[in-house]
């Protein structure tokens, strides 16, 4: 390698509203990893704690290697402000990270749609590899085999007030409904339906209305996480809408303009919140690769 190949993965998160495993979004966190020289055994440089392997169990290399196990062992130095097991996607972004990798070092020319395919085999759905990879909200569907996805913009103004609910270990409760009625799935099937066709019309408060249907969480949701409600109502007396759980509950998400999101964390500085909350951006473009 003449170079180095410098790789870069947005942060996501995943179910946006009903859109469990399906929908999914990428943030303007990044991860990124720098491929150096080759060596004689797998080296991963980084500062994200002794519980993150820093050999060939890391998560990056075990995915260049199920990509393509002929490629030789390399440093590599990873940097990230995407936050470890707070729901957005830290393990997508090494994931995504490692396929591109694999696809530099092995020459495979591997497309956007193999990319996707690989990502989604090695995760089990398709959602987080898909927004990772192209940006922008994704809708996808992923049978065990081929993943099928679309990407539609969201408004350049739109950002995202992002809520890192604390981990306490409270918040491993199953929160979707083991057994969903027939009402239920239709107002959920429904409602994602008029979401994806909002998103793809470009009819952003008809969205993010659709984004705050629970006809699939449990019935005490807001039992499980408090945080939704506040925030949730908080919002609404703003006039803002589209706050959701994310799929791992680890965050609490919710859409608006800068403006109105300022205001909204200003409101909610005297709500007794024990988590964190960042205002951060929407990614549009997706994965990067410089230096090939």
């Amino acid at each position: 390698m003449d170079k180095k190949i410098i790789i870069r993965v947005p942060a996501t998160s995943t179910g946006i509203g009903a859109g469990i495993n399906s929908i999914g979004i990428a943030f303007g966190l990044y991860y990124t990893v720098i491929v150096e020289e080759e060596m004689d055994h797998w080296q991963v440089n980084h500062a994200l704690g002794d519980d993150v392997p820093r050999d060939e169990n890391n998560i990056i290399v075990q995915t260049i290697l199920k990509v393509d196990p002929t490629i030789k062992p390399h440093q590599l130095t990873v940097m990230s402000d995407v936050p470890i097991g707070r729901g957005l996607g830290s393990s997508t972004t090494a994931i995504v990270a490692g396929i591109k990798i694999a696809n530099a070092l092995g020459n495979l020319d591997m497309s956007l749609d193999d990319e996707i395919n690989a990502g989604s085999k090695i995760e089990g759905h398709a959602d987080g590899v898909a927004s990772a990879l192209l940006g922008n909200i994704t809708v996808s569907y992923f049978n065990g085999k081929m993943a099928t996805t679309v990407k539609t913009d969201i408004p350049e103004v739109i950002n995202a007030l992002v809520y890192l609910v604390k981990d306490d270990g409270t918040h491993d409760k199953a929160i979707y409904k083991d057994e969903v009625s027939s009402v239920d799935a239709v107002k959920a099937s429904s409602a994602t339906n008029v979401l994806v066709a909002s998103l793809m019309n470009n009819e952003w408060t008809k969205a993010t209305e659709m984004m705050e249907n629970d006809a699939i969480y449990t019935d005490n949701i807001y039992d499980i996480v408090p945080e939704l409600e506040v925030i949730r109502n908080q919002a609404h007396q703003l006039g803002i809408y589209g706050t959701f759980l994310n799929q791992s509950q680890r965050s609490v998400i919710t859409f608006g303009t800068s403006s109105q999101l300022n205001e909204l964390r200003n409101a909610l500085s005297d709500s007794n919140l024990t988590g964190i909350m960042r205002l951060i951006k929407v990614d549009h473009t997706g994965a990067t690769v410089r230096g090939e």
